[in-house]
């Protein structure tokens, strides 16, 4: 792949864990870099002590990050990073259409669905701001560990090669790998339904069901995903590559994913509503379960297991009873 000049510069839309981590990322890159946290107090840290102790403590920031908590700063910028989790997307969207300059760059980089249309997040750009020209930004990436400098690969989806190129050549760093795929559909599907999956992982773990349950529970997981994936028109490369198997790998094994640990709680027989109470971050997985169910009834795709997940969160169903009928399920080929 040839260089092409970076973007210079970025506006990171979402004040998070992940949003602080890519931001910091341009920023060390050299590209001029601002910061839109929903929180002032989050924004006025950021810029007075060069760290975020609300979502990333402990990690220090590039000094040359700025942050605010004005939208309008999106209007100068000349690309957006866009991080603000998949159920509040839409009106921030519909805000940053009449800020920003038209056709701008804008790489999707929240891992969702929208639970009440059942949109992917390039479905809802289009529908609520045609003029942006989407990027798609999943893989397996920890925000602290691409904060702190950790060695990391991602896919970065662009249907327009060069400007795709431009992406890589702002975000990319030695420890910062983006590969290139034209496939949005398969990068994001993948970003999305990993989180379901990692709720389930997270389920059999705290409920004492062993290794090989958790290791089953993920191959057959990875097995929904691609049958939903080549419904919708996602590549099959994508679907085994970094935003696919790559990203269900790393969220569905560690404790540090939300997704996962929330399923670890669940397992333990806490309630949903405390275990979120609890929490200043959004685990995508709870709202995008049954988005992602729905979509599949829709497509005439069988998803047991994001369809107990759904029934889980959704209170409709007690987790010993969900764990019964997966069990009871009939035995089948593995290629079905």
């Amino acid at each position: 792949m040839h260089s092409v000049e970076p973007f210079s510069s970025v506006a990171v839309i979402g004040g998070g864990a992940w949003g602080t981590a890519l931001a910091n990322l341009c920023a060390t890159n050299g590209i001029a870099t601002t910061l839109w946290a929903r929180e002032a107090a989050v924004a006025e840290a950021i810029n007075k002590t060069h760290e975020n102790s609300e979502f990333l403590t402990g990690v220090p920031l590039a000094p040359a990050l700025k942050a605010t908590n004005d939208l309008g700063m999106a209007a100068s910028s000349d690309a957006i990073l866009f991080v603000v989790p998949a159920q509040f997307a839409r009106p921030v969207f519909g805000q940053l259409k009449g800020l920003a300059r038209p056709k701008i760059p804008v790489a999707l980089c929240s891992k969702g669905i929208e639970r009440d249309t059942g949109l992917l997040m390039t479905q809802a750009i289009e529908e609520v701001w045609p003029e942006a020209a989407p990027a798609v930004l999943s893989g397996p990436s920890f925000a602290r560990d691409v904060a702190k400098g950790m060695p990391t690969a991602v896919t970065l989806a662009c249907a327009d090669q060069t400007l795709g190129e431009r992406w890589i050549s702002t975000i990319g760093a030695p420890h910062f790998r983006p590969y290139l795929s034209h496939d949005l559909i398969g990068a994001e599907l993948g970003g999305a339904v990993k989180n379901v999956l990692a709720i389930a992982a997270g389920t059999v773990e705290g409920k004492g069901l062993g290794e090989s349950a958790r290791a089953a529970l993920i191959a057959r997981g990875f097995a929904e995903f691609q049958r939903l994936g080549v419904a919708l028109g996602a590549q099959a490369q994508t679907m085994v590559g970094l935003s696919g198997l790559g990203d269900l790998i790393l969220t569905a094994s560690s404790p540090q994913s939300r997704n996962m640990s929330l399923g670890l709680e669940l397992g333990k027989g806490r309630a949903l509503e405390e275990i979120l109470a609890e929490r200043n971050s959004v685990s995508e997985g709870v709202a995008s379960a049954a988005a992602v169910t729905n979509l599949a009834a829709k497509a005439g795709v069988e998803m047991p297991i994001c369809a107990a997940v759904s029934a889980l969160v959704g209170g409709a169903e007690t987790i010993d009873k969900i764990i019964a009928d997966l069990l009871a399920r009939p035995f089948k080929s593995e290629a079905k």
